[in-house]
């Protein structure tokens, strides 16, 4: 089965595995799910990561993260850019997600990073998604 928008799959993934409360989640992997997986690992939405090199291919295991009453860090995830909306960025329209709470991930021609990032280095791009 083909999926058309691989990283709103990622994204719906993690966040049904955060609702359920699982230990981890598995995400078929790619250089863009990889980068947008380190960015919520620097950013503290997951606790680790792994690629791991299965026999038809390679799948990204997101260990999530969970305060001390089991309520997962990651609140919520939304895909802003879709397959039939491209949604860009200039730099000074980088939002801030809940006042700074959030990150914003965004697809740059230097390489996907935070809104944060991608603003203090001036460059716009392709906004990917909110994550809170």
């Amino acid at each position: 089965m083909t999926i058309s928008d691989p990283i709103a799959d990622m994204l719906t993934r993690l966040r049904n595995a955060a609702m359920a409360r699982h230990d981890f989640a598995l995400v078929p992997a790619s250089k863009i799910k990889l980068a947008i997986t380190k960015i919520l690992k620097d950013e503290g939405f997951i606790a680790n990561y792994e690629v791991v090199k299965g026999k038809p291919h390679r799948v990204i295991k997101l260990y999530l993260k969970y305060n001390e009453k089991k309520i997962p860090v990651v609140t919520g995830l939304e895909r802003v850019s879709k397959p039939g909306l491209r949604v860009y960025v200039e730099q000074k329209e980088i939002p801030r997600v809940y006042g700074g709470l959030g990150i914003a991930i965004v697809s740059t021609s230097v390489g996907v990073m935070t809104g944060q990032q991608a603003y203090r280095k001036q460059i716009g791009g392709e906004l990917l998604c909110y994550v809170w």
